[in-house]
């Protein structure tokens, strides 16, 4: 079992192994066997043994679904390394295009979310073909305690080689951008064009809301694409194509970019909307922290993620700051169903604690904005904004 940081190499520390097992061996039929939860992250992985791999004889072949499946069986019947998502790997077994009689050694990558996506059953279908005499390792960046329960049942009294804590790197910026709901995207181009950015990653919580804030930010006049489900496979590899090159400035993403997906040039991480898990807060973050680089992440919050923001905090083992912009209008008021505007908050009393340049240290108090010399108290209906 290895635990690890996001960006840390665990791809590498499985691979480079598997590779010197395999190099002076006979070839041509399957030995070794990766399973990863998405398709950019097969690719990816199959990718890492290519380039590490080009000096030796040995075959990678990624197997996904969204595209043929015919070309891939004509690669199997020659292949000595498979990096597989689940569904598309049982189709083959059930076929069957796939001979795993001989597998040596079975790698499960970014295991907590194999197990968080529902891929549990299928990975027990796929166990039962596998041969019992074999190694087996799991690798992941976070380990909560039901993980790791469940892969008791996979692993035999295995050893355990942790690297760091189960955290964001040191190299990673934090900041909170307390807003009401019908202003993120307003504050998120004042972000973007108030921040010397390079290369930055935008996660939603939904396709719909990746696509359509993809729109948005090629409407204001940058280089963006969006990556999220809905997308057939040749699209979403060139939207992450685009954006490794620099063809894209701006990523949009759900949290199917989030894991082990290995763009090196990334400076910022902004969460449009919080994750619903602070390992998955981890994840989204590690994009720009790669190889030791420093980053920053922002992550645009509202009056009902206070509790995932407390949880966030204590993962992290400090308190995040709170930031305002003092040139962004937070008074702004939200759009009635008519499409007209109304006001929805009120002056309030001073805030202690805001310093000059809008950040906020704080822990329970209630967040108040403040414009044109008032604080506000923002409202979402009838929750206000209150982080700590």
């Amino acid at each position: 079992m290895g635990l690890a940081q996001t960006g840390t190499g665990k791809t590498a520390a499985f691979v480079l192994p598997i590779l010197n097992r395999l190099v002076e061996s006979k070839h041509g039929y399957v030995r070794a066997l990766v399973i990863a939860p998405t398709r950019e992250l097969a690719e990816q992985i199959h990718q890492a043994i290519e380039t590490l791999g080009r000096k030796t004889r040995i075959r990678s072949v990624a197997v996904y679904g969204g595209v043929g499946i015919n070309p891939q069986i004509q690669k199997l019947k020659h292949a000595d390394i498979v990096v597989a998502c689940p569904g598309r790997l049982l189709d083959h077994i059930g076929r069957p295009t796939i001979d795993l009689s001989k597998l040596e050694v079975l790698v499960i990558d970014e295991a907590d979310q194999m197990f968080d996506m529902g891929f549990i059953p299928d990975i027990r279908r796929i166990l039962k073909h596998l041969p019992k005499n074999r190694q087996t390792m799991v690798f992941s960046a976070t380990m909560p305690p039901e993980t790791r329960r469940l892969t008791g049942d996979i692993l035999r009294d295995p050893a355990t080689v942790q690297v760091g804590i189960t955290a964001p790197a040191d190299t990673v910026s934090h900041a909170l951008y307390p807003v009401a709901q019908h202003l993120k995207t307003a504050l998120l181009l004042k972000l973007l064009g108030n921040t010397n950015t390079k290369s930055v990653l935008v996660f939603t919580r939904t396709k719909h809301r990746a696509k359509s804030l993809g729109k948005k930010l090629t409407a204001a006049g940058y280089r963006s694409a969006s990556l999220q489900g809905n997308l057939s496979q040749t699209r979403r590899q060139a939207a992450l194509d685009g954006f490794r090159d620099g063809t894209f400035q701006i990523l949009v993403a759900t949290d199917i970019a989030a894991r082990g997906i290995d763009v090196t040039r990334i400076s910022h991480v902004i969460n449009y909307d919080i994750p619903s898990t602070p390992e998955a807060y981890i994840h989204r973050i590690g994009r720009t922290d790669r190889a030791t680089r420093s980053g920053e992440a922002f992550t645009l919050v509202t009056g009902e993620d206070k509790d995932m923001v407390r949880a966030i905090n204590r993962i992290i083992g400090s308190e995040i700051e709170q930031h305002i912009l003092s040139t962004f209008d937070y008074g702004s008021p939200a759009p009635n169903r008519d499409g007209r505007s109304q006001w929805r908050g009120k002056p309030q009393r001073k805030l202690s604690g805001v310093k000059r340049d809008g950040t906020k240290r704080g822990h329970s108090r209630n967040f108040l904005f403040r414009q044109n010399g008032n604080e506000y108290r923002e409202k979402t209906g009838d929750m206000a904004i209150s982080i700590g």
